[in-house]
C-alpha cells in the first residue's frame, strides 16, 4: 500500500505542478494580449477560472494525504496516546465518510447531469462534466488516503499533522 500511496502522491504532485503552470502561462498570455497586442484572448479568464478550481480541489485533497491540512489540534494534543490515536481514527472516518457522500457520490451525480444535459463552456466549449470531474477524483483520492492512514501502524512512515 505503500507503494501506491507514494506513486498516488507523485501523480498528484505533477499534475498540480502542470495546472500552476499552465495557469500562469495563459494569466501572463491574458495581460500580454491585452496590454501588448491590445486585444485579449476570449478564452483566458475561463481557462484560469477552471485551472484554479482544480489546483484548489485537487491540492486539498493531496495535502490532507499529506497531514497538512489546516486543523485546530490544541485539544487533540492534550490527550493521551491511545485516546488520540483513537480521535484521529475517528477524523479519518469522518473524513472518508465525506469524502463518499459529498465528493463521489454528490460529485459524481453532478458530473453526470452536466454530461447528460449536454452543457458546454461558453469560451472553451469543454463539457462542464470535465471540469467537475475533478471533484468524485478528488474524493476518491481522500478516500485511499484516509484508508491509507487508518491502517498504518504507529511509527510508520505517515507525516503527522503541521504543528503551529
Amino acid at each position: 500500500m505503500k507503494r501506491l500511496y507514494d506513486l498516488l502522491n507523485s501523480l498528484v504532485e505533477r499534475a498540480l505542478i502542470l495546472i500552476f503552470g499552465l495557469m500562469t502561462l495563459d494569466v501572463v498570455w491574458q495581460v500580454f494580449s491585452r496590454y501588448v497586442v491590445g486585444q485579449s484572448s476570449s478564452f483566458t479568464e475561463e481557462f484560469a477560472r477552471f485551472a484554479m478550481i482544480w489546483l484548489a480541489i485537487l491540492g486539498a485533497a493531496y495535502l490532507n494525504g499529506q497531514r497538512q491540512h489546516l486543523a485546530i489540534d490544541f485539544l487533540l494534543r492534550k490527550l493521551p496516546e491511545e485516546k488520540r490515536r483513537h480521535r484521529q481514527r475517528n477524523i479519518e472516518l469522518f473524513m472518508a465518510l465525506f469524502a463518499v457522500v459529498v465528493m463521489i457520490i454528490g460529485g459524481g451525480s453532478l458530473v453526470f447531469m452536466t454530461l447528460q444535459l449536454g452543457q458546454y463552456s461558453a469560451a472553451l466549449n469543454v463539457p462542464l462534466g470535465v471540469v467537475y470531474a475533478i471533484v468524485p477524483i478528488s474524493g476518491l483520492l481522500i478516500l485511499f488516503y484516509s484508508i491509507y492512514h487508518i491502517t498504518q501502524r504507529e511509527g510508520d512512515d505517515v507525516q503527522q499533522p503541521l504543528e503551529m
